[in-house]
C-alpha cells in the first residue's frame, strides 16, 4: 500500500505538468502529445479514483491540495473528455471531492465549483448557442446536424486524401464512439496512390485495442485493411489470442474454438497475405514449445473455423490454393481442404491411400519433393486432424495386413523426422504393437494423441500427434 502511495503520488505530479503544458498551447504537437497519453492518464485517473474513494472530502484535499487544478485541465479539454470512459471517471473523482454537509464557506464554494464543473462536463459535447442558432437557420435541429456533418466528413474521405492523414490523428480519441464508426470504416479503407502510409500509427493501434477489447464492432472488411495495412495490429490480435488460450484455466476444444472465432482472425485469414502471417506465428510457436499438444490442437481448430470462413466467403476459391500453402503442390493442398467426412465410407481407403502417396513423393522423392521438406509436408498435414483419425479408424478396422500406405502415414505423421529406414522400421514396430496390444503408436510411445484437456471434450474432433521428441534444426 505504502509503494503504490508513493507512485501515485509520483504520477500526480507528471500528469500535472503534462495537463499545465497542454492547457497553455494549443499546437499541433500539444495535440499529437494528448492523444498519445490518452490511455496512460485514463489508467491514471482510475487509479485516483480508487484512492479518492477510500477518503473524505477533507482527507483529500489535505494530502492533493491541487487536486481542483488538476481535474479542472482534464475537464477543459476536449480531447480527454472525449476519450473512452475519462468522461465517466472525471465524474466520478469530482464527486469524491463533494461535501455531503459543508461545515463552513470554504467547503461550500468547493461544492458549488464542483457542481459548475459538472455541468461543464455534460454539456462539453454539445455545440455552442450560436452554432445551434446557426444550424436552426439552416433548417435542422442541432440533434439532426451532428449525425449528417459527421456523415458529410465521412464521404469526403475520400476526395480528399492530403487531410486523411490529419483527420486519422484528431480521430484516435474518439474511436470508441459508435457514432464515429463509419468515419474510422471509411479511414481504413480509403486507399491513396501515395508510396507511404498515410494514416496515423497511433490511429491505427488505437482501432486495434479497441476491436480486441470488444469496445467497437467494425465490418470485416474493415478489420482486414487495417491488419493488411498495419502489421504489428496483426501480430497483436495473434499474442491477445495465445493470452486468452494461456489464461484459460480450462481450454476444451469447444473452448478453443470460441476463443478463435471471437479473436477474427480466421475470417480475416481468407486474405492470403493474413494467413500466411498468422500461419508462420503458429509455425514459430511449434517450433518455440518443441512441439506441444496445445499449439497443435488450436493450430486444427484454426484451420476449421478458418475453412468454413472460406466455405462462407465463396463456394469457390478467390485465391488459389498456392497462396495460402506455397510449399505444397496443388493436388495435395485441395485433397486435404476436403472435410474427411463428405467422402463416403467406402472411398475412405482409397483416399487416405493417395494422401500418403502425394506426402509420400513430397517427403521422400528430392527431384519432385516440395521445396520446403518434410517440417513443411508435416506442418501442412497437422493443420487437418480429421485424416489422421480417419487413418486410426481404418487401421483398427483393417482384418488383414494393415495397408503399407496407411502405415506411413501414420508413422509420418508421429515422426516428421524420421528418414526413410527410421520410418520403415517405425511401420514395423506399428504392426507389432496393433497386433500384441491393439495400440496404433509405437511401443514405449504409447501416448494420447491430444492433450488431456483437450480430450474431454468430444464435441469436436482434433487429433495430434504426441510430443515425442524436438525437431532437428535441420529438418527445419
Amino acid at each position: 500500500m505504502a509503494q503504490d502511495s508513493v507512485d501515485l503520488s509520483c504520477d500526480y505530479q507528471f500528469w500535472m505538468q503534462k495537463l499545465s503544458v497542454w492547457d497553455q498551447a494549443s499546437t499541433l504537437e500539444t495535440q499529437q502529445d494528448t492523444c498519445l497519453h490518452l490511455a496512460q492518464f485514463q489508467e491514471f485517473l482510475r487509479k485516483m479514483y480508487e484512492a479518492l474513494k477510500e477518503m473524505d472530502s477533507n482527507t483529500v484535499i489535505e494530502r492533493f491540495p491541487t487536486i481542483g487544478q488538476l481535474l479542472a485541465k482534464a475537464c477543459w479539454n476536449p480531447f480527454i473528455l472525449a476519450y473512452d470512459e475519462s468522461q465517466k471517471i472525471l465524474i466520478w473523482c469530482l464527486c469524491c471531492l463533494i461535501n455531503k454537509e459543508p461545515q463552513n464557506s470554504g467547503q461550500s464554494k468547493l461544492n458549488s465549483w464542483i457542481q459548475g464543473v459538472l455541468s461543464h462536463i455534460l454539456s462539453a459535447l454539445r455545440f455552442d448557442k450560436e452554432v445551434a442558432l446557426f444550424t436552426q437557420g439552416l433548417g435542422y435541429a442541432p440533434i439532426d446536424y451532428y449525425p449528417g456533418l459527421l456523415k458529410n466528413v465521412t464521404k469526403r474521405v475520400n476526395g480528399n486524401i492530403s487531410r486523411v492523414a490529419s483527420l486519422s490523428r484528431v480521430c484516435v480519441p474518439l474511436i470508441t464512439l459508435t457514432d464515429v464508426d463509419p468515419l474510422v470504416e471509411a479511414l481504413l479503407i480509403c486507399h491513396g496512390r501515395e508510396p507511404q502510409e498515410i494514416l496515423q500509427p497511433e490511429f491505427f493501434e488505437a482501432v486495434n485495442e479497441a476491436i480486441l477489447l470488444k469496445k467497437i464492432s467494425l465490418p470485416m472488411s474493415a478489420v482486414v485493411c487495417l491488419w493488411l495495412r498495419h502489421l504489428p495490429s496483426l501480430e497483436k490480435a495473434m499474442l491477445h489470442l495465445f493470452e486468452k488460450l494461456i489464461s484459460s484455466e480450462r481450454n476444451c476444444l469447444r473452448r478453443i474454438e470460441c476463443f478463435m472465432k471471437d479473436s477474427l482472425l480466421p475470417q480475416a485469414a481468407c486474405h492470403p497475405a493474413i494467413f500466411r502471417v498468422v500461419d508462420e506465428m503458429f509455425r514459430c510457436a511449434l517450433l518455440e514449445t518443441d512441439g506441444a499438444l496445445e499449439i497443435i490442437a488450436t493450430i486444427q481448430v484454426f484451420t476449421q473455423c478458418f475453412v468454413e470462413a472460406l466455405e462462407k466467403e465463396s463456394k469457390q476459391l478467390r485465391f488459389a490454393l498456392k497462396t495460402y500453402f506455397p510449399y505444397t503442390s496443388p493436388s495435395l493442398g485441395m485433397v486435404l481442404l476436403q472435410d474427411p467426412q463428405d467422402i463416403p465410407r467406402g472411398h475412405w481407403l482409397q483416399t487416405l491411400k493417395h494422401i500418403s502417396e502425394l506426402l509420400r513423393e513430397a517427403v521422400e522423392d528430392q527431384t519432385h519433393g516440395s521445396r520446403g521438406g518434410p517440417f513443411e509436408s508435416w506442418f501442412l498435414f497437422i493443420h487437418f486432424g480429421g485424416w489422421a483419425e480417419m487413418v486410426a479408424e481404418q487401421l483398427l478396422m483393417s482384418a488383414a495386413e494393415p495397408p503399407t500406405a496407411l502405415l506411413w502415414l501414420l508413422a509420418f505423421y508421429y515422426g516428421p523426422r524420421d528418414g526413410r529406414q527410421q520410418r520403415a522400421q517405425t511401420m514395423m514396430v506399428y504392426v507389432m504393437a496393433t497386433c500384441r496390444h491393439g495400440d496404433l503408436q509405437p511401443c514405449g510411445q504409447r501416448r494420447s494423441p491430444v492433450p488431456t484437456e483437450v480430450a474431454r471434450d468430444e464435441t469436436l474432433p482434433a487429433h495430434s500427434p504426441a510430443k515425442q521428441r524436438p525437431f532437428f534444426p535441420k529438418v527445419i
